[in-house]
């Protein structure tokens, strides 16, 4: 029988965040903001489940801001394709994906637009009120890559980065090497980076955030605080 994850609530899901309203940027920060997404265990069964269950309860919240543009990064081609299958069905994220057998021209195309959207993005924070909009009322959908650490994008070959507002962690990477290049490819200089990590990747997380210079907080509760 094929699990299909549900679209509960954040707050109903297997997590442990603490409130960080006080470490949030203010509006016109230019900082990066990094939050760590706390699963309890992997020696559990059904742990792919169970990370699977905790993007879509994040993604069900977040993609409902229109235009918001995300990149959520994978290991492998395996956990691509698996993140695709369970966030397909959210019909406010105009999802695509960035792998290794994927021909240059549809690269590209994926590319541009979502460079597009980070534009439309920045356009947005600047006209738009203190208000909110959710997706349903201007009909603009918010927009996600996936992608694998063998397809990012490849500034040496004249490849820009990409800005996202948002970016996902689905698994932390080992090397402190990845990690940066992650953050450099893919985040705005201003934009929020989110770790799902499990107890035994803390350690890995911690050396990190030490050798980096930079500052990981535990993600609020409701993620529409740090949007």
């Amino acid at each position: 029988m094929e699990l299909k994850p549900s679209r509960l609530p954040l707050t109903h899901l297997p997590i442990s965040v603490n409130s960080a309203t006080s470490m949030l940027p203010s509006t016109g920060s230019s900082s990066r903001w990094c939050f760590s997404l706390n699963l309890r265990s992997r020696t559990f069964f059904g742990f792919q489940f169970l990370c699977l269950e905790t993007l879509v309860g994040l993604l069900d919240v977040a993609g409902r801001r229109p235009s918001l543009p995300m990149i959520v990064c994978c290991s492998s081609r395996d956990e691509l394709d698996a993140v695709c299958s369970a966030v397909s069905n959210l019909q406010y994220i105009s999802l695509a994906s960035l792998y290794s057998d994927l021909a240059e021209a549809d690269r590209a195309l994926i590319l541009e637009t979502f460079r597009q959207t980070t534009s439309r993005w920045s356009q947005k924070l600047n006209s738009l009120s203190d208000d909110k909009c959710e997706v349903e009322e201007d009909g603009e959908k918010s927009h996600m890559i996936v992608v694998t650490d063998a397809c990012l994008p490849l500034l040496a070959s004249g490849e820009s980065p990409l800005s996202a507002h948002v970016l996902i962690n689905y698994e932390l990477p080992t090397k402190k090497e990845t990690y940066m290049r992650r953050m450099t490819t893919c985040s705005a200089s201003d934009g929020i980076l989110i770790n799902m990590v499990v107890g035994g990747e803390v350690v890995t997380l911690k050396s990190i955030e030490e050798s980096s210079g930079l500052v990981i907080a535990e993600m609020p509760i409701n993620i529409s605080e740090i949007l």
